[in-house]
């Protein structure tokens, strides 16, 4: 045995180095056609990005055609005049000697991008000369084609691909454009279609000679898939109105399906200043703006308490772990004593309060007593508050959420890992951690955890992840969009919480927020709010919560607020919330009174004392105008929009 088996590993070696070596030979010679590449010219051919479309069919993003100015660095000859290529192009010399330097680096006989995205009118005055400067030529391109002003923490943008990207994915070359932020970035694969290759002979003087091997390696472009979102154009549009001059995240789900129907972050801008030869400047711009934060997605990233909303979680796990009823009660003097002498403060009407009454007047009481009584049920606290943590995270808290959006903070709830870092030396009890009962101490949710857990009690009980893709052209969308996550709380709890939230509207803290016609179940919610200013802990104005959904019965809109320094719940992130709502369900606006006062509402004053009111004055939070208004650059010949290429495609979608 001992002496066939080395001959048989040499035959089988030898058998496969031969196999491998007819494959490479005489099958597949594309190493061959790399061998030859210093006689060959290569054209890429660049397809066009996929159309976006909202829920109903409206093409939000189309394409337009752009120019980039390529270059060759060794083909460049010497007596290129510089002076007159400059001002061709309207760039200065030091940026041409800097551009072409950058060329050399990547490669001195391969194209790189020297200027992109010229306009038409750009690109005609240098057509017409481009004869005169050889090692310079132009790639057409297609680039974003916004058919609307907002939406941009949704879409994301187009950016040239680095040096890091291309030697992660060898699809892309220097210059190349790539997908970064929102549904651009989440789904750039789908978008971006394949590129067209050609390869161009040429010869010995290095002038063309026409397709090496007649075209064989050549492929066709194929043009980028269309995606519909789940977005509702109309109602993104509007939230992003109504957050004028405030800042904050608006997140509206559906509950039956996950689908994200808005996601609003203020302050915002225009996606088109992203387009063009001056989007360098104003992303810049942008991402220098330490007051307002325009590219922060404070909907999915900006991390707060979550404030009397969270006793909604607090009321559902005492009931599931049996330490309330319905019925229980708790006697309120506008204040819940506790051990040590400390004090929790409470804005309700006070006396005995039910479950029904402590939702719709929010009372700090009530719940605070019915934490405690959760925590207290265990021996050890360190395991009562783990439980308490795994009944909360089975509503998708403290935990990415999984949706397609490429940014996202987990949020925060403690376990008992939590207080042994805080109490190394043990001995802390409920009364130590209470303020988690009223969703301040060390629980802070994000406003898409606050809505899906509005969807989930708006469902009693189950949520779908929250997603932005709502049909992609030709394929199936992932699976984990349609799995159904069930909660650790029993059904039947829910009602009792559904009742107090519905009497919210109707006799309780949002009681002047009420819609004719709709049936809402919100809960108001006021954060507190501390900051560092020139390193002293500063306590500011309170941020203003609202969640909500409706109709009671059989619900269609789920919805989260979060308004900075908006102070309580029902000055502005309650009308917000109606007003959302209405707009969803009813396609008009009846609430006219809370329109005009929450767009008349303005906090530029309490934001000014975060960075000095010098900085504030250049917040400009409005749908059409970027958050920079006064120092975006513009071109000083618009890019004219041209017309949708897929006209077929575009009006069946319409129809």
């Amino acid at each position: 045995m001992r002496k066939v088996l080395l001959p048989t590993l040499i035959i089988i070696a030898a058998s496969l180095l031969v196999i491998r070596i007819f494959y490479l030979q005489v099958i597949d010679d594309s190493f061959k056609l790399k061998s030859e590449n210093n006689a060959i010219k290569i054209k890429y051919d660049y397809p066009e990005r996929g159309y976006i479309y909202d829920r109903f069919g409206k093409l939000l993003v189309a394409n337009q055609s752009s120019y980039d100015i390529m270059v060759i660095p060794r083909d460049i000859k010497e007596d290129l005049n510089v002076t007159e290529f400059c001002q061709l192009l309207n760039i200065t010399k030091e940026d041409y000697y800097k551009r072409i330097e950058k060329a050399k680096v990547y490669s001195p006989r391969l194209p790189s991008v020297f200027l992109s995205q010229l306009n038409k009118s750009e690109f005609a005055a240098f057509q017409e000369k481009i004869r005169k400067y050889e090692g310079f030529y132009f790639q057409k391109r297609s680039l974003r084609d916004y058919e609307v002003d907002y939406g941009a923490n949704i879409f994301g943008f187009i950016t040239q691909v680095n040096e890091r990207q291309i030697a992660k994915n060898p699809y892309y070359n220097s210059g190349d454009l790539i997908g970064k932020q929102g549904v651009e970035e989440s789904y750039e694969e789908i978008l971006r279609g394949i590129k067209g290759v050609k390869y161009i002979q040429k010869d010995k003087y290095n002038r063309e000679i026409g397709s090496y091997k007649d075209g064989k390696y050549d492929t066709i472009a194929v043009q980028g898939e269309d995606i519909t979102l789940t977005i509702d154009a109309e109602l993104q549009k509007y939230g992003e109105e109504l957050m004028i001059n405030k800042r904050g995240g608006i997140v509206a789900l559906e509950p039956k399906s996950g689908e994200i129907l808005a996601l609003v972050t203020a302050p915002s801008y225009d996606p088109g200043i992203l387009v063009g030869r001056q989007r360098s400047k104003n992303y810049t711009l942008l991402y220098h703006d330490s007051i307002a934060k325009p590219l922060y997605d404070r909907g999915l990233l900006a991390e707060y308490p979550p404030g009397s909303p969270f006793k909604i979680l607090t009321g559902l796990v005492a009931l599931q772990e049996g330490v309330i009823d319905e019925n229980f009660s708790v006697s309120c003097h506008h204040g819940f004593s506790y051990a040590r002498g400390r004090f929790m403060r409470c804005h309700c009407s006070g006396g005995q309060l039910q479950l029904h009454r402590a939702i719709y007047q929010s009372c700090n009481s009530y719940f605070a007593t019915s934490y405690m009584r959760t925590i207290n049920k265990y021996t050890k606290p360190a395991a009562a508050v783990d439980v308490w943590s795994n009944h909360l995270k089975t509503f998708g808290l403290g935990e990415f959420m999984g949706y397609d959006l490429p940014t996202g903070k987990r949020g925060k709830i403690p376990t008992s890992k939590t207080y042994k870092r805080m109490y190394p030396n043990g001995g802390w009890r409920s009364t130590a951690i209470v303020s988690n009962a009223i969703g301040q101490g060390e629980v802070v949710m994000t406003p898409i955890q606050l809505a899906n857990m509005m969807a989930t009690v708006a469902n009693q009980g189950y949520y779908y992840t929250p997603h932005i893709i709502k049909k992609i052209e030709g394929k199936k969308i992932d699976d984990k969009f349609t799995t159904k996550h069930t909660t650790s709380i029993d059904k039947k709890y829910f009602p009792p919480i559904i009742s107090g939230l519905f009497d919210v509207y109707n006799m309780g803290t949002a009681s002047r927020l009420k819609v004719e016609g709709i049936d809402i179940c919100g809960k108001t919610g006021t954060a507190e709010n501390y900051t560092k200013i020139n390193g002293v802990r500063t306590k500011l104005k309170d941020h203003s919560i609202f969640v909500a959904f409706a109709p009671k019965d059989n619900p269609k809109i789920a919805i989260a607020i979060m308004i900075e320094n908006g102070g309580f719940g029902a000055t502005i992130a309650g009308p917000i919330a109606s007003l959302m709502i209405e707009k969803y369900l009813k396609k008009k606006i009846s609430r006219t009174d809370l329109e005009t006062r929450v767009l008349n509402i303005s906090l530029r004053s309490e934001y000014a004392k975060l960075g000095g009111m010098k900085e504030a004055e250049a917040i400009e939070s409005t749908p059409k105008d970027s958050v920079l208004k006064a120092k975006i650059v513009t071109p000083k010949t618009p890019t004219p929009k041209t017309e949708p290429t897929k006209t077929a495609v575009d009006t069946t979608k319409k129809n």
